[in-house]
């Protein structure tokens, strides 16, 4: 068991850490005053390949683990976890098109996908369909060489400024196995965007609900299999949680950071803060979650990379984990800052927002202790979570 990082691993992340500090930081509390969809930043994190960055070789990814991967997610997030957490799903999508879509469309989409020169939104959750994804109601139905789109989408992420969509619809019976995944022209006939809603955090990413009107989709634009759309959503959904654990980690990251600095330049009492042990102590907790957060994303990355037979288990563990301390550890900060904490003049006030969204998406952090528990509860479960 090795926890240090390799050579390449290293430039990742500095790589990584550089552009987050240039491009992102000076610019992050701007979009998130003004609800900024920053494209033109995102177009450059394409050309360092941090928009494909586990997306195949063959559709024009780096084919990077994603263990990797979350290295690069983490020195994102700390300069500004809305768009870090938008590029993660947009990397979900172009490792979705890239690994399930027929040969025509994988080149089609793919490429375009990992350079960050076409934006993707995965279309998953519905206005009835939460937390119960598989009681998803939007169909597809069969006519000819096309597939007929209806339905609508909710809170979907850069949803009426993407160009490309992987929808979730149902081509079959009720259930998990009746449903298929198809990636999707943002632009095609009969798609109509709702307003971009107003949120508490997650501002420099647009988030709409999406209507779908009897929209023609290529036959050939199905991922997969029909009737295999529900695991290849769970299957994107298990790096999706990786993804936004690390999302937290890096938060909870800028603000700890943030945090340290001012406990040594503040004075209480003729005393820098710094000095006072319950403060330490505090300080001290903040490290230590921060660190077995970060952890266990990083172990479930691993599993996943391995294909361990319980990696689901594990991507679930490390969002719960991640995402709830990292929110704590944002919080605490915010707390040591006082007052100036919860100004916008400094960082804690945004990042605590933009985390806190972390444990409702890519499944709630209740759903996540269901799928654990099952798992532990299975007969041949024993001895195996260790």
């Amino acid at each position: 068991m090795d926890f240090e990082l390799n050579d390449d691993q290293r430039a990742f992340q500095q790589t990584a850490r550089d552009f987050a500090q240039q491009a992102m930081a000076p610019q992050a509390a701007h979009w998130d005053a003004e609800a900024v969809f920053p494209v033109d930043v995102l177009r450059q994190a394409g050309e360092l390949g941090f928009m494909g960055l586990y997306a195949p070789e063959t559709s024009g990814g780096l084919g990077l683990t994603r263990l990797d991967a979350t290295l690069v997610f983490e020195e994102l997030a700390a300069a500004c976890p809305s768009t870090a957490a938008y590029i993660t799903i947009h990397n979900m999508v172009a490792w979705m098109v890239g690994r399930f879509a027929q040969p025509e469309a994988a080149q089609r989409f793919g490429p375009p996908l990992a350079r960050g020169e076409w934006l993707g939104s995965y279309c998953l959750t519905e206005p009835g369909a939460g937390s119960d994804a598989a009681s998803l109601r939007t169909s597809a139905r069969r006519d000819g060489e096309h597939y007929v789109l209806s339905g609508g989408k909710a809170f979907i992420s850069g949803a009426g400024a993407t160009d490309v969509l992987v929808v979730m619809a149902r081509t079959g019976g009720p259930g998990a196995a009746g449903i298929s995944a198809f990636v999707v022209d943002a632009q095609s006939e009969g798609i109509r965007y709702g307003r971009k809603e107003e949120k508490m955090g997650w501002n420099s990413q647009p988030t709409r609900q999406i209507a779908f009107d009897e929209v023609r989709v290529p036959a050939n634009h199905l991922l997969g299999q029909e009737g295999e759309g529900f695991k290849i959503a769970m299957k994107g959904l298990d790096g999706g949680r990786i993804n936004i654990g690390t999302c937290s980690v890096g938060a909870a990251q800028a603000a700890l950071n943030a945090a340290q600095r001012y406990l040594r330049e503040r004075q209480q009492f003729g005393r820098p803060l710094a000095e006072f042990q319950a403060l330490q102590f505090k300080l001290a907790d903040m490290a230590t979650e921060l660190v077995a957060a970060r952890l266990m994303v990083r172990l479930a990355a691993s599993k996943l990379d391995a294909a361990d037979a319980d990696a689901t288990t594990y991507c679930a563990m490390a969002k719960r984990l991640a995402t709830d301390l990292g929110f704590r550890v944002c919080n605490e900060a915010l707390q040591l800052h006082g007052g100036y904490g919860y100004i916008r003049e400094y960082p804690l006030e945004r990042l605590l927002r933009d985390a806190r969204v972390h444990q409702i998406l890519e499944g709630t952090n209740e759903i996540m202790r269901v799928i654990i528990a099952r798992r532990m509860l299975q007969d041949d479960a024993t001895d195996t979570i260790r």
